[in-house]
């Protein structure tokens, strides 16, 4: 795999695994730790290229006092040549520095982001309990890239301290006065500067969060951009967005106005600490006690070491940002897991037809305990209240564990088989089925290289091949907004019969289809699952009378059992769901 330099690099040594952790501070020490060879390494080009140029005025210096005491040409000459490889050394390690530690922040912010995009695929679930997809995309975008920025700004740090050492030492050389002042100022500064960050990291932890927000909504808001104009809810979303626009503003300005108060402060301390060390230093010229040379190198070095303390001060600030982002990215990492995983007794057996599901007492917050058998070769139906049946696909989706009861397959508990491995043989689809963007030929296929003629005409979806400009090679849009929410549906149906997975459980599949098309949608999914495992979790009565049977589940935990025709002449409570 190319790294961003275009050369060649290993899976596994980009993929470095970070693990959940709970506090920021450990995201912090995972990251720095899976590169700790690439930042000693730009740590030492970073401090050999501060100290080259630390070193810049005192060689200049050097020449100078060789010129005025009348030194000899080829002294001079020596001179003049250690003075230009210094600025070899400083610039050659300057460009090797800096690619090197770009590349290093690249690399662990890519290590970040793949820790969170596992976690947002682990089977468990639960990376996106409580946040908006916005957010999560903004925590793996713009917080890992800060913390990964650290790998530059450590060494920028590193780097900074050397060359105030260094800067020490030549003044001392000079003059220990002017060595002692910058030895015995140089720390309460650098702890000023660090004070004076403070409400810069409190203030970026609340605009990272509030800038997430925002985009969470606004990404909400075009995704729903076809319902909300539909019932005339533009306005309203627009204003929930501003209100939301509003608070991010807010947290910059205010997080915008602490950094530029740190900046103000610290140029200014700065400032003060600078001129102090060149009035010194020109006292002490002025009464004889440095040379010319000398007053050139003090000088030189008290201009230079407005870069470093600067650097110091935009270190802190960016330390400050780091720990914000990674607090919230160690948030994510750490959420607990919705289903239980564990390893389990490995697949089962390949079925050559369909396999035996069965629920046995499974209860959930809003599912009475229900007792349920399908067998290979048969399609059942499934009416239940909105709710309960929505915690029903949860757990045949293992998405969510039942609070009581056991759900197996073909005599197998769930919880002895890995969550991968049963979602591979139990395809649960519903009703909001989301598409990719791209061919609806790729999304039916679905990377898959068997047929998608028969699922497409079994789901109607030919016909919305036939009325789309370049057919199946037409684009579906982000999430499918392209098509007509019928459209989608039948898409999203062909792609669920063309896994022709063991087990298959529809939810709701033809709540925006007329009813023509969902006659011959039934019809379709009957002919085509003949001998496979259906479940049908629908109120629709096309549907319904196409099943094999009808498990009627009420509010009490009641239930009727029998086919559709049946329980709509003898149960009233079956007539009332369906007919609404």
């Amino acid at each position: 795999m190319p790294d961003p330099d275009g050369q060649e690099v290993a899976v596994g040594e980009i993929a470095t695994p970070v693990r959940p952790t709970a506090d920021g501070r450990g995201v912090l020490r995972a990251a720095l730790r899976s590169r700790r060879a690439a930042l000693a390494g730009s740590s030492v080009l970073a401090c050999l290229h501060q100290t080259g140029e630390a070193l810049v005025p005192v060689l200049i210096g050097v020449v100078v006092d060789r010129a005025v005491d009348g030194g000899s040409p080829a002294e001079l000459a020596g001179w003049l040549a250690v003075l230009a490889a210094d600025f070899v050394l400083l610039s050659g390690s300057f460009r090797w520095g800096s690619r090197l530690g770009q590349r290093t922040a690249e690399l662990v912010a890519h290590d970040l982001r793949g820790a969170l995009v596992r976690k947002v695929l682990d089977p468990g679930g639960g990376a996106r309990n409580g946040l908006l997809s916005g957010e999560v995309s903004s925590i793996a975008v713009q917080d890992a890239r800060r913390v990964g920025a650290l790998h530059m700004m450590l060494p920028l740090a590193v780097a900074a301290v050397a060359a105030i050492a260094v800067s020490a030492v030549a003044l001392l050389w000079s003059s220990v006065v002017l060595g002692a002042l910058v030895l015995l100022g140089t720390p309460p500064l650098l702890w000023a500067t660090r004070r004076m960050a403070r409400p810069l990291e409190a203030g970026s932890a609340a605009e990272q969060q509030d800038a997430a927000l925002a985009s969470a909504v606004a990404t909400d808001l075009v995704r729903g951009l076809r319902v909300l104009r539909g019932i005339g809810a533009e306005d309203a979303a627009v204003a929930r967005y501003a209100v939301a626009s509003r608070r991010s503003l807010g947290a910059a300005v205010r997080a915008g106005r602490a950094g530029a108060l740190l900046d103000g402060g610290v140029q200014a301390a700065t400032g003060l600490f600078i001129a102090l060390v060149a009035g010194v230093g020109g006292w002490l010229a002025l009464s004889g006690s440095v040379s010319i040379g000398g007053l050139i190198a003090a000088v030189g070095l008290a201009q230079f070491l407005l870069g470093p303390l600067t650097m110091v001060a935009f270190v802190n600030a960016g330390i400050a940002q780091a720990r914000a982002s990674a607090e919230r990215i160690a948030a994510v990492l750490a959420r607990p897991a919705e289903v239980d995983t564990p390893e389990g007794d490995g697949p089962l057996p390949d079925a050559h037809r369909g396999r035996r599901l069965e629920l046995r007492a499974v209860a959930t917050a809003h599912l009475p305990a229900l007792d349920l058998a399908v067998g290979p070769g048969e399609i059942v139906g499934l009416v239940a209240e909105p709710s309960a049946a929505q915690d029903l696909v949860a757990v045949l989706g293992r998405e969510l564990d039942p609070r009581h009861g056991e759900l197996r397959l073909d005599g197998v508990p769930a919880g002895r088989l890995p969550v991968t491995d049963f979602r591979r043989e139990v395809l649960v689809e519903r009703h909001d089925g989301v598409l990719f963007r791209g061919p609806v030929r790729e999304n039916v296929a679905a990377g898959r290289a068997r047929p998608t003629a028969p699922a497409m005409a079994a789901a109607a979806a030919d016909e919305v091949v036939d009325a789309l400009p370049d057919g199946a090679d037409s684009d579906v849009g982000e999430r499918g907004q392209a098509l007509s929410g019928g459209q989608r549906q039948r898409v999203a149906l062909a792609r669920a019969l063309a896994a022709d997975a063991p087990v298959l459980v529809l939810h709701e599949p033809t709540t925006a289809v007329d009813s023509v098309t969902e006659a011959r949608i039934a019809g379709g999914v009957r002919g085509l699952r003949a001998d496979r495992t259906t479940l049908l979790v629908t109120s629709s009565p096309t549907l319904l009378a196409a099943t094999d049977r009808v498990v009627l589940v009420l509010a009490d935990g009641t239930t009727a059992h029998g086919r559709h025709a049946e329980l709509l002449e003898r149960h009233a409570a079956y007539r009332a769901v369906v007919s609404r």
